[in-house]
């Protein structure tokens, strides 16, 4: 067998050492955010049902509200590490204090929305005449601390562009932690129920925010970066991320039909696919840590004027997007039999979700592939062609699925039309990356 060239094998490790570097601890602080609303759901699980149906109800309006503006780290990702690879640091991070001021924006229009129309959103979310008034209480309080939640994405994004993905890491566990105290603290400690819970995430998120702004303020003073707003990069932010606003609502779409159509075939089915979900989910943590690499060592090569750098790691990244699909797929079938029954010891749910299952562990390598490449376009600032290719993703899934019961396909038909949806968006995304018009180098794109 012909073995690479010494420069070639050198220049892989070097990629793989980079990868590894960010990945894993971008991983570890992904996880530490949905252990949040764990926490909160096991703390306020003991005060009843009706406060435990309250959190859910009003953490999935702040979960939607708050993922809704993810752009703001993936955005300040891209244009923080082209600025690092042309080696302007003063740049970077006053592009950084630009993303920070449109989250401050935002979340205060937030706030303006929820805090009147809470009782009207906890309605529409369906929730009992029981449950109602804990998730208004939860959400309005909670809603306080949406700024700072916004900060800390827009925070998590600048100092991945600067390649850290310790410190995001450190901070979650620290707000982790500090949430899990507070809590306790406040909702058992000072008898104040479900409101304490919410005061605690606040808190908890405030804290957060005011640790990397600190990070942040001392790295812009360090380099002589100003850290007043600035309309004209405030607007430039907000036009970066649009299309990757787009983007994200199109994948909640997805989402939300697939959610419609496992509830239309019955119980059984409806629990199965949530089950399942919650592991898809998990799998794509694993997978969007590469990619979250993939946006700051892209960004980072594009800026350095280094377009053939910025192809070889994009080929590096493909592999392991496709051998860490590959190993989530076998882990999927071996612990089919044990994951399962965690959730459910109903035999029906488990009959549905096992082969659905399946098709899951299957698709996990075509997974990989796009979680990657749709980092490697994000880092590139690519977000034009991911929107429009996520709007032809949706109309092409959208139909298949609202087939499914119309055909009698049942939760197996239902996955296969999310992978499909996964394939959809692979050739969208390959062809891009193949064609290299997304290869734009330069502090700016």
């Amino acid at each position: 067998m012909t073995q690479a060239p010494a420069a070639t094998k050198a220049a892989r490790r070097q990629h793989d050492r980079e990868i590894i570097a960010l990945a894993v601890p971008a991983f570890g602080a992904l996880v530490a955010e949905p252990l949040f609303v764990m926490a909160d759901s096991a703390i306020v699980g003991h005060l009843g049902t009706a406060q435990l149906a309250g959190l859910g109800v009003a953490s999935a309006l702040l979960t939607t509200a708050v993922s809704v503006f993810v752009f703001l780290a993936y955005a300040t990702t891209a244009a923080v590490a082209r600025r690092v690879g042309a080696g302007d640091l003063q740049s970077a991070i006053r592009q950084g204090m630009d993303g920070i001021w449109l989250a401050l924006l935002l979340g205060a229009a937030v706030i303006a929305v929820v805090l009147p129309s809470a009782p009207a959103l906890v309605e529409l979310f369906g929730a009992s005449d029981t449950a109602a008034p804990y998730a208004i209480t939860y959400l309005r309080i909670s809603s306080l601390g949406i700024p700072a939640m916004l900060v800390v994405l827009a925070s998590t994004g600048v100092l991945r562009g600067l390649q850290d993905t310790k410190t995001p890491l450190y901070v979650a566990i620290g707000g982790f932690v500090a949430n899990g105290v507070l809590n306790v603290g406040l909702v058992y400690g000072a008898g104040l129920g479900i409101a304490g819970s919410a005061w605690g995430t606040v808190i908890a998120q405030c804290a957060m925010a005011a640790v990397y702004l600190f990070v942040v303020v001392r790295g812009a003073r360090r380099h002589g970066a100003s850290l007043r707003p600035d309309a004209a990069g405030i607007r430039a932010c907000a036009q970066a991320g649009a299309p990757l606003l787009v983007r994200t609502l199109s994948l909640r779409a997805i989402l939300m039909i697939a959610t419609a159509v496992a509830a239309r075939l019955g119980d059984a089915d409806v629990a199965a696919h949530q089950i399942i979900l919650s592991l898809w989910s998990l799998m794509a943590f694993a997978l969007d840590a590469i990619a979250i690499a993939g946006q700051a060592i892209i960004g980072r090569y594009l800026g350095a004027n280094d377009a053939q750098g910025a192809r070889d790691v994009c080929r590096r990244m493909v592999q392991w997007g496709i051998g860490s699909g590959v190993l989530l797929g076998v882990l999927i079938v071996l612990a089919r039999p044990l994951f399962i029954p965690l959730f459910t010891g109903d035999s029906v749910v488990q009959d549905a979700a096992l082969p659905a299952l399946v098709v899951v562990a299957i698709a996990q390598p075509v997974c990989g592939i796009v979680f990657v490449l749709d980092g490697v376009l994000m880092g590139a600032g690519d977000g034009p062609y991911l929107a429009w290719a996520m709007l032809a993703t949706l109309a092409v899934f959208a139909p298949v699925a609202l087939l499914v019961p119309v055909l009698g396909g049942g939760l197996t038909a239902v996955w296969g039309a999310m992978t499909l949806m996964m394939t959809v968006r692979m050739l969208t995304l390959w062809l891009r990356t193949r064609s290299g018009h997304w290869i734009v180098t330069g502090a700016t794109r």
